[in-house]
């Protein structure tokens, strides 16, 4: 998602300058808009290019799911007990673990005291409070109900992290096989396998065409393990550089989702997190089109995002919300039919949280096989792997053996 920086002016006529991420220019006007900031000016933001092979800009420490639910639950009890925000907030900058959120309600304690609302100074500091979380604030200052806002934030951001750490727990056991699988593969290559070359050079005889195969293999990594860890390296640099650009992340978003056994997972974590978040803000009053707008970046999925974006303009013509997302092609019959009755009914903040409670189910179930669905193709990996060296390395033994016997 596109970075953009802006200039305006709040209600009260205080001057106010941030960042946020937006599709485009004119959502990043409408999302200041809702905010009640008056846009002066707009401006993309340009990704700075890294210095030397440094990635500073990509490798930035994020904010931790933790450091943002202790925040949301602190802000909760304070605002409950009737503290003043902004005491509230230049106490929490004094205690606060994280040095992001540290800097950043200090300078949001500096906004408040210009005369900004909590979610205008919010907004300054989009890689720590995205789209949804600051229109949740803003819903909660104008109807008073600010402590509600905090609750759903921290149900809908434990949730957030609650699934993260399901995924990287499920893929934990595949890729530490896999490292292991790596490294062993280069051990024997750059080490094992020259001894045996030098075995089968004093004997003299004529190779079999997989041994003369991995020897060269082997003597080529020996020989020229710099440039082999050169072009991988170099190779992932210009990828992280890539999908870091706005046309290469929604490529790599659109091609994630297609991954063999773990794209289905990738498409369903983000559609449960796009309904999730759209019944939370619909259910607070955000009317549907600004919700649509405000939901979109938080899927996490670029892809995604654009036909959640194709969806409020189809909404935005004037078409239904069933009809349009039906269209977009990204939900299942079931869904769709859920998202029609909601829509029909009234009822459409509890049938999307339905939505989102069936993705998170799927995920489950899938999550709970994923090992068992990848541990079949290592373990053929794994054989392919054997098979080769050992058709290179015994090979010639037997054949040596062979030709000494007789």
């Amino acid at each position: 998602m596109p970075t953009f920086s802006y200039r305006g002016r709040t209600t009260s006529g205080s001057e106010v300058t941030g960042t946020l991420e937006a599709g485009n220019s004119q959502a990043a006007a409408l999302q200041l808009q809702n905010q009640s900031i008056t846009p002066v000016s707009i401006q993309a933001v340009q990704a700075k290019a890294a210095s030397g092979l440094a990635l500073s800009w990509s490798f930035q420490k994020r904010v931790k799911h933790d450091d943002l639910i202790m925040l949301c639950r602190q802000m909760r009890a304070l605002t409950r007990a009737g503290i003043p925000i902004i005491q509230a907030i230049a106490g929490l900058a004094d205690i606060s673990k994280s040095p992001q959120i540290k800097a950043a309600l200090a300078d949001i304690n500096v906004r408040l005291a210009t005369g900004s609302t909590l979610a205008t100074s919010m907004a300054a500091h989009s890689r720590i409070f995205n789209s949804m979380f600051v229109s949740m604030i803003h819903v909660g200052e104008n109807t008073g109900r600010l402590e509600d806002a905090f609750a759903k934030l921290i149900s809908h951001i434990e949730m957030e992290r609650d699934t993260r750490n399901r995924m990287t727990q499920a893929m934990r056991y595949p890729m530490f096989v896999l490292g292991a699988m790596f490294v062993a593969m280069m051990i024997v290559n750059m080490f094992v396998i020259p001894q045996f070359a030098k075995v089968f050079a004093k004997v003299g005889a004529e190779l079999p065409t997989p041994t003369r195969i991995l020897v060269a293999v082997s003597e080529f990594s020996v020989d020229y393990w710099w440039l082999i860890f050169g072009v991988v390296g170099g190779g992932i640099f210009a990828f992280v550089r890539y999908i870091n650009t706005a046309p290469g992340r929604l490529w790599w978003d659109q091609k994630k989702l297609r991954i063999p056994i773990i794209g289905g997972i990738f498409e369903k974590i983000a559609l449960s997190r796009f309904a999730r978040s759209f019944a939370m803000t619909f259910e607070s009053g955000v009317p549907v089109l600004q919700a649509l707008n405000i939901v979109g970046p938080t899927v996490g999925n670029e892809y995604i995002a654009s036909n959640i974006d194709s969806i409020r303009r189809g909404v935005e013509r004037g078409d239904s919300l069933a009809r349009t997302s039906a269209a977009a092609g990204i939900f299942s019959d079931l869904v769709l039919q859920m998202i029609a009755i909601g829509e029909e009914t009234g009822s459409l903040d509890k049938l999307l949280h339905d939505v989102a409670d069936f993705y998170d189910e799927e995920v489950d179930y899938e999550l709970k096989g994923l090992a068992d669905a990848i541990e079949p193709i290592i373990l053929v990996f794994l054989g392919i792997l054997v098979l080769i060296l050992a058709l290179g390395v015994f090979l010639p033994m037997w054949e040596l053996g062979s030709a000494m016997k007789r």
